[in-house]
């Protein structure tokens, strides 16, 4: 036993055992986080950053945007940030091809973007029922679509798409919401079949109550009540969604296609 602690004492001690030098999980990625500003997306920046990806934020708030690059900037890691609408195909395909032209690749797609324009189907319009689609639906498509042309030129390639436990049952008031988050579990498991054979996988987060800054700004007594609805009794945290958006992406997860992780503490249980 005496000799069994002096070797394993020497093998930590070794120079060729070094903890500051192990390789980071994302080291050199070049990972695209839309809605990557504020909340999850800010997270999952920070995150990814964290871990040696240079994060690309797209974004609408330019400065959100910018601000959440200079605090990763600042702690030494890689950031830039693009204002880019999702929903527009065009400001895509033009930010896509001057992250190749600068970066040569993206390894890495988070399709978090999203919004919510509730209201009971007698009184939601037609704006808000596409505005929803706009973003949250075709957005995934438009960048999907063009960031993975490069992925499958490089053999390689991670796509997280944003859904939600809703998708899975329903929510009142978010007919245009759910529609959307049902659908991106769709074409994840249909990207991942067409995908999956040119060495990218594409796989889903579907978030429950998450503690985001909007969320914070609700009335306690809810904040009560979504917390007594979830197993685990708290909300979850941005940080949370962003050790799973890590997960997907890293070389752990290489044999993980298809696949809709629930990260809600146990709410669809």
């Amino acid at each position: 036993m005496k000799n069994t602690i002096i070797i394993s004492l020497k093998m930590i001690s070794d120079e060729n055992f070094n903890l500051k030098s192990m390789k980071k999980i994302l080291e050199n990625r070049i990972a695209v986080i839309t809605g990557g500003a504020d909340g999850i997306g800010k997270a999952t920046a920070l995150r990814f950053a964290s871990e040696g990806a240079t994060a690309l934020i797209w974004d609408w708030n330019e400065e959100k945007g910018t601000e959440t690059v200079g605090q990763i900037l600042n702690e030494g890691g890689k950031a830039a940030f693009y204002k880019v609408n999702t929903a527009d195909f065009k400001t895509v395909e033009e930010t896509t091809q001057t992250i190749i032209a600068q970066y040569g690749q993206i390894d890495i797609l988070i399709n978090n973007a999203g919004i919510t324009r509730d209201a009971s189907l007698k009184k939601m319009t037609p704006e808000l029922w596409q505005q929803v689609i706009d973003v949250n639906l075709t957005g995934v498509f438009n960048c999907s679509k063009v960031i993975s042309d490069y992925m499958v030129e490089k053999g390689y390639g991670r796509i997280v798409n944003a859904s939600s436990v809703v998708a899975l049952y329903g929510n009142f008031g978010q007919t245009n919401y759910v529609a959307t988050k049902a659908g991106v579990i769709g074409m994840t498991k249909t990207l991942a079949r067409e995908l999956g054979r040119k060495g990218i996988t594409v796989n889903a987060i579907a978030p429950g109550f998450i503690s985001t800054e909007m969320v914070k700004k609700m009335p306690e007594e809810v904040l009560k009540g979504m917390e007594e609805k979830v197993p685990v009794k708290r909300l979850g945290k941005p940080e949370d969604i962003a050790a799973a958006y890590l997960f997907l992406c890293s070389d752990d997860a290489s044999y993980i296609n298809g696949a809709v992780l629930s990260v809600d503490g146990g709410m669809t249980i």
